[in-house]
């Protein structure tokens, strides 16, 4: 399976990570599990958090950016479920599956350079997210990024969305169904 887990705090207000959801909810052993929806007063049911993730062979983190890093639900989730003699440490439940961060921004591209508004690359802003998936033993796969994503228009987004299809669509071809 490929667990997509998606943590949008208004995901009623985001045409970017519907068009990417849309784009992808029909590719076969995917399933779409949104945080927000299913724990819209934080508290997180950790058994089955883990449990869906133990069934998982591809592991997706999809939301915006918020202030440099993961809305806070995906903080909190990754704190309570992440933990110690079960993702790392003595057990390591997750170790070996294959980690993809899918992520949008608001800004355009070039704003993540140190000429930009954001006065870095976007990838100085990956390490933490990453290494969250690589302590956790994890594959970390070549994140999927859509800048500017409120304002690329509709058929960029669109290429956008055929791109996340195709990238999930390849890693299942790879890795053969279960």
């Amino acid at each position: 399976m490929i667990l997509i887990v998606y943590a949008h705090p208004h995901p009623g207000h985001s045409e970017a990570n519907r068009v990417l959801l849309d784009a992808v909810s029909d590719v076969p052993e995917v399933k779409v599990h949104s945080l927000y929806h299913q724990y819209p007063d934080f508290a997180i049911d950790v058994p089955a958090e883990q449990a869906l993730l133990e069934q998982a062979r591809l592991v997706v983190w999809q939301h915006p950016i918020y202030w440099y890093s993961v809305p806070s639900l995906l903080k909190l989730w990754f704190e309570s479920v992440l933990v110690r003699d079960w993702a790392y440490g003595d057990t390591t439940a997750l170790a070996g599956k294959d980690c993809l961060w899918v992520t949008t921004t608001g800004a355009a591209e070039a704003a993540y350079s140190m000429s930009g508004k954001h006065a870095h690359p976007f990838a100085a802003f990956t390490p933490a997210v990453e290494q969250t998936a690589r302590f956790c033993a994890m594959n970390w796969l070549e994140p999927f990024t859509v800048h500017g994503a409120h304002k690329i228009g509709d058929a960029a987004l669109a290429e956008q969305g055929q791109r996340y299809r195709e990238r999930l669509l390849t890693w299942l071809a790879d890795h053969g169904s279960s």
